[in-house]
């Protein structure tokens, strides 16, 4: 057990020549606490449970704010399009202002903004305020895997990537079940404000406890903004996931066509800026040599099929409990015990899966997903139209030992060969793919359900989408062998 260790010089001792020793000059090396971890595992939580909680409660956001379809999307897109513009930055700031510093900054702005969520009186000011809060968020996660890598080595480091991988996991389903359960106990006739403002006291919590345990880190040789490769990645990121989590509510507009096709624009300029910006001796937003580093090559080459079917099926799943099988928010977020159990059952045992298999965890985990996948289809196919959320539980155990399995080690071994001083710039361009994938995942999905819900029968729609999952299982235990 370690526990925190300020970052002080010993003084000068005296020797026989009246001289330093060197050891003596050198600052104890910050650790993090078990408390420590457990504050900034709080705050990787918060944002990924924000992002899924409002699944469950858009039909009765729906009837108490009146909003339309594009307008319930946007409430979901605002949170991630503001989430996913930032990370990056928000690693770099950390890196050249301090970490714990834009820790409590990004909380104390994710709490504020989360009680603006659950005071909204229109649709439009929730989709303003959620925007805001996926800012305020993006301030706060890059700090946590940046504080990770710079107060963890050795099988500590590896435990506590364990077990923020199995916290971004874990969060995603946890937001689902109470995003239900606050929905459908309506505290005090608030109906689905409560899911909002829950993060409030949670949040004050963390604030509390980050002033205590979390230790202050930054890079030895800080460095300023990347403002021009900044902009170019937001505007690669607007004109992709604005057009695919918008244009099928809308109708798929001439400007939605124009403005997605800016983007592979956006992107070759981005990418362009980064390399002369390196070239010349500076350090951009995303350096192509830490890109180019193979444990982050590969490594994001396989979390963004990953994270795209993982939040494409979590949202799948919750509109066809909800939809077609007519549970209500709480039974909907229920519903998905079975895989959050064996989720967190196995994340219990992944520092030890990843000392004895390495990243042979991640080709195992694709294959008992694809299983617990094909084991739903099985299920699906022979029990509709009677088919209820306990008929699904062998697949959904089998799906949270996979989905464990494969995203406890991703972290650890994307982040593996990043330089400690670089711990920003990894740990931000994880969390960009991360939230970037989980989007597009929704976005895709949403776009499959509304297109071929009206050709296909709700059976066949839900058993196509299981079987697009089933083949995105199947590239990751592929993949997974490049990181070997």
């Amino acid at each position: 057990m370690t526990t925190d260790v300020q970052t002080i010089a010993k003084p000068a001792t005296t020797t026989t020549r009246n001289q330093t020793p060197r050891h003596a000059l050198r600052p104890k090396a910050l650790a993090l606490s078990n408390a420590g971890l457990v504050t900034v595992l709080i705050g990787a939580a918060l944002p990924a449970i924000d992002f899924f909680i409002v699944n469950v409660a858009l039909p009765t956001i729906n009837a108490n704010l009146h909003a339309s379809n594009a307008t319930l999307e946007l409430i979901v897109a605002g949170y991630g399009i503001g989430y996913a513009l930032l990370l990056v930055l928000g690693g770099r700031l950390g890196d050249s202002f301090g970490r714990r510093k834009l820790f409590l900054a990004g909380t104390v702005a994710f709490t504020l903004t989360s009680l603006l969520c659950g005071l909204a009186p229109t649709a439009t000011l929730l989709v303003l305020a959620r925007a805001l809060q996926g800012a305020a968020a993006a301030m706060m996660l890059p700090q946590v895997l940046s504080t990770i890598q710079a107060t963890t080595s050795g099988p500590h480091r590896a435990r506590a990537l364990g077990f923020y991988g199995a916290t971004g996991g874990m969060s995603v389903v946890i937001g689902q079940l109470l995003g239900g359960a606050l929905v459908s106990a309506n505290i005090a006739g608030t109906s689905w404000r409560p899911i909002f403002l829950v993060n409030v006291p949670v949040g004050i919590v963390a604030l509390i406890l980050a002033r205590r345990t979390v230790p202050e880190t930054r890079a030895e040789n800080p460095i300023g903004i990347d403002r021009l490769g900044t902009l170019l990645l937001g505007i690669s990121l607007l004109t992709l996931l604005v057009p695919l989590m918008e244009g099928g509510a809308l109708g798929w507009p001439l400007w939605i066509w124009v403005t997605l096709a800016v983007f592979p624009f956006a992107a070759t300029a981005f990418v362009i800026v980064e390399r002369r910006a390196e070239a010349r001796g500076q350090v951009p937003l995303l350096p192509p040599s830490i890109m180019r580093m193979p444990s982050m090559r590969h490594g994001l080459m396989l979390a963004v099929p990953f994270f795209a079917g993982f939040g494409g099926f979590m949202f799948a799943y919750a509109v066809t409990l909800q939809e077609i099988l007519h549970l209500g928010p709480f039974e909907a977020g229920l519903a998905v015990t079975p895989l959050a159990i064996a989720f967190f059952v196995v994340s219990l045992f992944s520092s030890r899966l990843a000392t004895r298999l390495g990243s042979r965890s991640i080709s195992y985990g694709g294959v008992i997903l694809a299983l617990g996948v094909v084991t739903m289809i099985v299920t699906t196919l022979l029990v509709w139209p009677h088919l209820s959320a306990w008929d699904l539980t062998p697949g959904l155990v089998l799906m949270g030992v996979g989905n464990s399995m494969i995203m406890t080690t991703l972290f650890r071994v994307v982040l593996s060969g990043v330089p400690v001083e670089r711990a920003g710039v990894g740990s931000g361009a994880l969390a960009t793919t991360q939230q970037t994938s989980l989007a597009l995942g929704v976005a895709v999905l949403a776009t499959l359900f509304a297109d071929l819900g009206t050709t296909l029968g709700p059976r066949d729609d839900f058993v196509m989408v299981l079987g697009v999952l089933c083949g995105i299982a199947v590239l990751i235990a592929f993949l997974a062998r490049k990181l070997a």
